[in-house]
């Protein structure tokens, strides 16, 4: 890859919903402010290897997009219209640039609006996804178990609604944030889910950074939102494991080997303190707050060898409760494994097989290996881990699932 490329793929990683954000925050039109983008990054994977990289690659693709963008706002728009659409567009971009092209950051602004009420409930969190976050519609239904087309398709219509509807573009009030803060923390977690996937090294991917430091901007704007904390905490606590989960060769290492010396200890303690705070008053009772709970245990327990097994599936006992989740529900069964053995985890994942969401899911397989492999039954494991194995895409997953395959042959 030339060097205009890779300023192209880091522009793209780290800036796109800035840009986005700050294209669509007076028209309201996401769809053509992704357009406009488009066609400035197709612009500077033809112009830069020629011209060479700019100095504030930013500011070359904001200027880029905003003639795309108004001259569709030219070609849609009336005369009058359209010289109106365009000069609020020119005077908020002019004065950008001529800020030493310091671009204004809009980008909690628009997962607020993509989180308006009269967005569908269950479209809140992928939009946010893919206009702030740049996700693939693929990539955003394998997070919420949904068909990649259908979640394309209900994409679109979410973003023709912001524009229908006049949405606009801020941080609401206090009294309007409950119902839609839900949805910007669940963005927020699936792509720091995302970024965890991926792997850099030993450092933390783009999309987790990214992660993390709207988990911050966010508990820094609602210091009371408990459920904000719970989920920064709980993205630090898993942070602060990474640079353990490969080994120096880029080997999988399973948590319950991990060599927790490696651990990052300042992360581990920013995240006790949120989540301290987060459920003084009356213990974990959101989802985050669970599952940053359910965190803190299973550090407890490698750190200092605290018997913390009852506390975790006590906790995935709530955490079901109030999410009906199958992901819950398979995770409280691999804990339930611990206490009860292999058997009993398996009993307990039994009506899962009947989920269509979980039949592409490669964690139920993996997890279905493992317990079978434990309960003496290598042939159904064997066959278990053959489907996990093709739903991996993670080569050094692939290596260790493969390892585990083979044993179960030898077995």
């Amino acid at each position: 890859m030339t060097g205009a490329a890779k300023a192209a793929e880091r522009a793209a990683r780290e800036s796109y919903g800035r840009l986005v954000a700050f294209l669509a925050a007076r028209t309201r039109d996401i769809s053509g402010a992704e357009d406009a983008l488009a066609d400035a990054f197709a612009a500077a994977l033809g112009s830069w290897p020629r011209q060479g990289v700019p100095a504030n690659p930013d500011a070359w693709l904001l200027t880029v997009a905003r003639r795309r963008q108004t001259d569709a706002a030219r070609r849609r728009q009336t005369r009058l219209a359209g010289e109106s659409h365009v000069q609020l567009i020119n005077d908020e971009l002019d004065a950008a640039i001529a800020e030493q092209g310091d671009i204004p950051d809009r980008r909690l602004a628009l997962m607020f609006a993509c989180a308006h009420p009269a967005i569908e409930r269950g479209m809140r969190a992928p939009l946010i996804l893919q206009t702030v976050l740049g996700l693939t519609a693929a990539d955003i239904a394998a997070a919420f178990l949904i068909p990649p087309a259908t979640m394309g398709q209900r994409l679109v219509r979410a973003k023709s609604r912001i524009l229908q509807a006049g949405i606009p573009f801020r941080v609401p009030d206090r009294d309007e944030l409950p119902e839609r803060l839900d949805a910007v923390l669940d963005a927020v977690y699936a792509a720091y889910s995302k970024g965890w996937s991926e792997v850099d090294g030993g450092a933390t991917p783009p999309l987790a950074d990214e992660a993390i430091w709207l988990g911050r901007l966010i508990v820094s704007l609602l210091p009371e939102a408990a459920e904000a904390k719970g989920m920064l905490a709980l993205m630090l606590y898993t942070e602060a494991r990474r640079p353990a989960r490969r080994t120096a060769e880029g080997a999988y290492v399973p948590l319950e080997v991990h060599d927790t010396s490696l651990w990052d200890d300042s992360l581990i303690e920013a995240a006790e303190t949120l989540l301290h705070e987060a459920t003084a008053a009356n213990g974990p009772s959101g989802r985050y707050q669970l599952e940053a709970a359910i965190q803190s245990a299973h550090i407890a327990r490698r750190l200092h060898g605290a018997a913390t097994w009852p506390a975790i599936v006590a906790l995935y006992d709530h955490l079901l409760q109030l999410t009906a989740s199958p992901v819950v529900a398979l995770n409280r069964a691999v804990a339930l494994a611990e206490l009860e053995g292999p058997t009993a985890a398996l009993a307990a994942i039994i009506p899962l097989a009947d989920d269509k969401r979980m039949q592409d899911y490669q964690p139920y397989w993996a997890a279905r290996a493992h317990l079978l492999e434990r309960a003496g039954q290598p042939a159904e494991a064997h066959g278990a881990f053959t489907i996990a194995l093709g739903l991996t895409t993670d080569p050094a997953l692939r290596r260790y699932l493969e390892g585990k395959r083979t044993a179960c042959s030898a077995g």
